[in-house]
């Protein structure tokens, strides 16, 4: 169609007469790639002929297709609101829906959904609890499960493309510095999304082989969930382009998440976190999704300053824009300090309290070294002694906490977080530890492992007779019980209690969801018991 033919079109869709069905009222709403007709009970979307690179509306042909591509798709997570596709036909000067004219045009019909049904809306008037965050949860979860994930989804998740659609939002937005923004913290925001993913490869590549790439939904953000009487429904998915639904299961997420941080609903965004991950199982969305909060914050960050640079743009638009702009880049800096830093974890507690099983769990999750002091300890000295002697007298017992701190800053060095996997029962080693992280410039968290006595003492039987790399027996218990200092020296901002007689999802779950960029927070986070897991062997 020519530009006069289309313009003729959209005037007629803003009539009554148009619609075949009643249309008491007629609302245009214009995106930069769509028409938007919302006619009475149902809603028209027209693709624009317009081609972005990204994205070719241009011929009818494309146009079509993508109509169809996009009721396909969009049905996977709505019922009954993509209806069809409907020709646009033109005879005797006249646009119909239908009809035995010649085709100009195709539209997606849909249902109209109520605006007060929106996530959005009903955030904004504190219509939606828990159980309904936790059901969107839910579904996501066995969305992204069941959602395709063939070799070519897999492609787009590599670290090469990964690093690629970062420093593409760096380059396209760089030119703005100055004028648009300040360049501190856009600079800092560069460096820690590029330190990151230089460090953790390993992380992106385990993504991968766990096939938590999927065909997922590429535009998940509040405005586009809506709580009907039919279940909620998860509209406006991206079908013009297959490499923006093409990634990991959380980055997509992380748009929803930072959306709804955006809009000031953090703690709707930790529910809908922990619930998802609480369905889906996958305990490493915790390790990742603050980069990936971090690229989607700096999409919407380069989207505000492409949108700055039109030039009918009024001066409450522009503000507007400009408002948006500084709080995504703020957003973005936040997310950023929380991967940024490196992490000293202090995995502790008396023998068979289930150290070495959260150590390596951690360790498996970040993709980080864990240094175990028995380990250390008789790679040091080589044999083994009765408790208090030998190996095991104070001297050796010093000389071991000096090799594992050494180990730590070491990693720490190299920009690395790293894990220390020993009893630190006294205030003396655990003040060391902190002392370490200080002088590096690192977080610290202590994670103490706790267990009722019966079954630590429990555990330790279970070991008689066997060769572990462990000496702890039932023999030492009470003794070592006698000296194991209390954590009194240790903030509460520091110092993590885990129960591992629960589950060892449960466990892993608190500690990898716990916010350690908020140091007013309590961070004594207790797993109270629910039921003892067989996995845990001290």
């Amino acid at each position: 169609m020519e530009i006069c033919q289309q313009s003729e079109l959209y005037k007629q869709m803003e009539t009554r007469d148009f619609y075949p069905h009643p249309a008491d009222t007629i609302e245009l709403r214009e995106t930069h790639i769509s028409m938007v007709f919302l006619a009475g009970s149902f809603v028209y979307k027209i693709k624009k002929p317009v081609n972005l690179g990204f994205l070719d509306f241009t011929t009818l042909e494309n146009r079509e297709y993508y109509c169809r591509q996009e009721v396909l798709l969009n049905r996977r997570l709505t019922q009954n609101v993509y209806l069809d596709v409907v020709a646009v036909t033109f005879k005797n000067g006249t646009f119909h829906l239908g009809g035995t004219g010649s085709v100009v045009e195709y539209a997606v019909k849909m249902r109209r959904l109520s605006d007060t049904c929106s996530m959005l809306q009903r955030l904004s008037t504190n219509q939606i609890h828990k159980k309904e965050v936790e059901a969107l949860a839910k579904i996501l979860a066995r969305f992204y499960n069941t959602a395709t994930a063939e070799r070519q989804v897999n492609d787009f998740g590599t670290l090469e493309i990964i690093a690629t659609n970062c420093e593409d939002n760096f380059r396209q937005t760089a030119i703005f510095a100055k004028k648009l923004f300040d360049e501190q913290l856009f600079k800092i925001v560069r460096f820690s999304m590029n330190s990151f993913l230089h460090r953790h490869k390993q992380l992106f590549d385990n993504r991968i082989k766990t096939k938590k790439n999927r065909d997922c939904h590429g535009d998940l953000r509040a405005g586009h969930i809506y709580y009907t009487d039919d279940g909620i429904q998860i509209i406006d998915c991206i079908e013009f382009n297959d490499c923006f639904r093409f990634q990991d299961v959380a980055s997509d997420l992380a748009f929803l998440a930072m959306d709804l941080d955006y809009e000031g609903y953090d703690r709707i965004s930790e529910i809908l976190l922990n619930a998802y991950v609480r369905y889906s199982k996958d305990f490493n969305i915790f390790v990742i999704i603050n980069f990936y909060k971090c690229y989607r914050a700096m999409v919407r960050f380069k989207v505000n300053c492409i949108r700055l640079q039109a030039k009918d743009l009024s001066g409450a638009k522009r503000n507007r824009l400009l408002a948006g702009m500084e709080k995504y880049l703020n957003l973005a800096y936040q997310y950023a300090m929380k991967f940024t830093r490196p992490m000293l974890w202090v995995v502790c507690g008396m023998p068979a309290s289930g150290k070495s099983t959260i150590s390596e769990e951690l360790a498996n999750a970040f993709g980080i070294k864990v240094f175990n002091s028995d380990v250390i300890r008789k790679k040091m000295f080589g044999s083994i002694m009765p408790f208090e002697t030998g190996i095991y007298s104070n001297g050796a017992t010093s000389l071991t906490y000096g090799r594992l701190l050494l180990l730590a800053q070491e990693e720490i060095e190299k920009g690395n977080s790293v894990i220390l996997d020993a009893t630190f029962k006294t205030a003396h080693h655990r003040n060391e530890a902190n002392l370490l992280a200080k002088d590096m410039d690192a977080d610290i968290m202590f994670v103490e492992c706790v267990a009722p006595e019966n079954l630590l003492k429990k555990r330790l039987l279970l070991r008689e007779n066997k060769q572990l790399i462990s000496d702890a027996r039932i023999s030492i218990y009470e003794s070592f019980k006698q000296q194991f200092e209390s954590f009194e020296e240790i903030s509460d901002e520091q110092h993590i209690i885990v129960y591992t007689q629960n589950l060892l999802d449960e466990c892993m779950q608190r500690i990898l969801n716990y916010d350690f960029s908020k140091p007013e927070q309590i961070r004594n986070c207790v797993i109270h018991p629910l039921k003892y897991s067989n996995t845990f062997s001290g």
